[in-house]
């Protein structure tokens, strides 16, 4: 089995950041370890609080896990602050994992802002070059490219104009277009567009954290970038169709909705 590693935010309802990204690591075939960046207070209404991990000890997790399991891919989420994004780039830069996979965490669904505004150089300068792909979603990828983005031309210069600050691959996801969602993988040489239906659901909590650590544990198995998109696409779309209904709010995708279980309990049990 491999082994995936992902870097980012606790989620006390459980439905994104590291809760999401080892669900999916396990329902997706690989063994997931973790280094927990922050700590948040949220639920299905929103975020309500966050509590940043010490440089120091972000940096210890991960050696921890480097220096004794080898690890295939990197899922990256939300790091908040300049002093923990460029703590996670010394430690990829000195173990040089394969498969680094950046989700740039900057606002939640409810708006709480996850990534402070002086961070972003960081994010950019140091982070970017390292990622395999990096997939923003379009509010994201408007931020990481200065431009607008109303349509699939727009999605494409956008996807162009991140791809130069250093990743290899950039996957701009389309699920804020007005029409059916298209995302566009750019590879540095040419477009791949992803196709599929909109599910009417408001239980899509965890949903770009889902499809990142997705991606990361089709590329540990050795999946290309452009077959381990749609295979986590594939995956995603089926754990939305069976989200879960729970909370206030918008409650999470269905990580295991491919299971069924049926227990006999001895009778009093």
């Amino acid at each position: 089995m491999k082994h995936a590693l992902t870097i980012a935010g606790s989620d006390s309802c459980g439905g994104a950041g590291i809760q999401a990204d080892l669900k999916t690591f396990a329902a997706n075939g690989v063994y997931g370890m973790s280094v927990i960046t922050a700590v948040t207070a949220q639920n299905t209404t929103g975020v309500f609080a966050v509590q940043d991990i010490s440089a120091q000890l972000i940096s210890e997790q991960a050696e921890a896990v480097f220096e004794d399991i080898e690890v295939h891919s990197v899922k990256i989420g939300m790091l908040s602050k300049a002093e923990t994004i460029n703590t996670v780039a010394c430690v990829l830069l000195k173990y040089n994992p394969p498969n680094i996979v950046l989700d740039p965490v900057m606002i939640s669904k409810s708006g709480y802002s996850l990534l402070k505004p002086d961070s972003m150089e960081a994010l950019t300068g140091k982070l970017l070059p390292l990622a395999m792909i990096v997939t923003p979603n379009i509010p994201e990828a408007e931020v990481l490219s200065g431009t607008k983005i109303k349509d699939i031309s727009d999605m494409k210069q956008a996807a162009h104009i991140i791809c130069r600050m250093g990743p290899k691959n950039v996957l701009v996801k389309g699920g804020h277009l007005e029409t059916e969602p298209i995302d566009v993988l750019f590879d540095g040489e040419k477009y791949t567009f992803y196709k599929s239906k909109r599910i009417v659901t408001q239980n899509t909590h965890g949903t770009g954290c889902t499809l990142s650590s997705a991606i990361a544990a089709n590329l540990a198995n050795g999946i290309s970038v452009p077959e381990a998109i749609a295979k986590s696409k594939k995956y995603v779309h089926s754990a939305i169709k069976h989200s879960l209904s729970i909370g206030k709010g918008a409650g999470p995708t269905n990580h295991f909705f491919f299971l069924t279980f049926t227990i006999d309990c001895p009778a009093g049990i």
